[in-house]
């Protein structure tokens, strides 16, 4: 028998560039490990009672598949929610981290009641989001439009002269925006590119060259670098449809 996935939804945010999304696990014995790969987001997510940070991953991060419990989250576009949440992205890369233990644990438990206590806990999410981003402003211009630059497949370099900023101000600014710097989110974006057009029906090897390797060698590489796996496996484990802590036809994760 086919194998069932986690129940995964999601729809566009009414928070510029982000996602709601949330996931079910189906009924049944637990499913086997699923990758979350890279995508230079970052989460707010609520499971059983708890809101935890997904912060931005340079490998892909393994589900337990034992953990079961039902999902809510807002996933934030990359250099977002280090402006919201007061926290530079470097701090969170490669981490789960429990909200209480970076904001007031008495802060982190009024929202966690709410949410916990709304008909909808991710629209309950998105609503403190937006709230958070009426306070805080939009995020900084220059580090969108480097992310927006880079997610188009412009080359650091031409990045940087656009931006008007040299390789370490470029740099510097990246590690606390997205937690990495501009070569690394580069790479993480390309990649993202690539596997979103095989998901459409193309061949590897035009995928590779759509989205800015040098061929389809390249993206391979690239897989294995980040994803630690190979094309082929992440596509027939059906890692495609449930992948970042969520399945990921538009980016990104789903576990705590």
């Amino acid at each position: 028998m086919p194998r069932e996935h986690q129940r995964y939804q999601e729809r566009p945010s009414r928070l510029d560039g982000a996602v709601v999304w949330t996931l079910d696990a189906p009924p049944g014995p637990p499913q086997t490990a699923r990758s979350v790969l890279p995508d230079g987001c970052m989460d707010l997510i609520w499971s059983a009672g708890r809101l935890v940070v997904a912060g931005p991953d340079t490998r892909a991060f393994q589900v337990d598949p034992r953990d079961r419990a039902p999902r809510a989250a807002i996933r934030f576009p990359p250099g977002t929610a280090p402006v919201l949440l007061g926290v530079p992205a470097h701090e969170l890369r490669d981490h789960r981290v429990e909200l209480a233990d970076l904001w007031s644990r008495t802060a982190v438990r009024e929202l966690t009641g709410r949410v916990d206590r709304a008909v909808d806990p991710a629209t309950a999410l998105e609503e403190f989001a937006l709230g958070l981003a009426a306070e805080t402003g939009p995020p900084d211009p220059l580090t969108a439009a480097v992310a927006d630059r880079l997610r188009r497949g412009g080359s650091v370099a031409a990045t940087a002269a656009e931006v008007g900023l040299g390789a370490r101000q470029l740099h510097r600014r990246s590690l606390a925006a997205f937690g990495y710097g501009p070569k690394v989110l580069a790479r993480i974006l390309r990649l993202q590119r690539a596997l979103a057009l095989v998901r459409t029906g193309l061949p590897y090897a035009e995928a590779a060259c759509a989205a800015g390797c040098v061929d389809q060698a390249h993206l391979a590489r690239e897989m294995r670098d980040l994803a630690g796996t190979t094309l082929r496996a992440y596509f027939s484990a059906g890692d495609a449809e449930a992948n970042s802590d969520t399945p990921q036809p538009s980016g990104s994760r789903t576990t705590a």
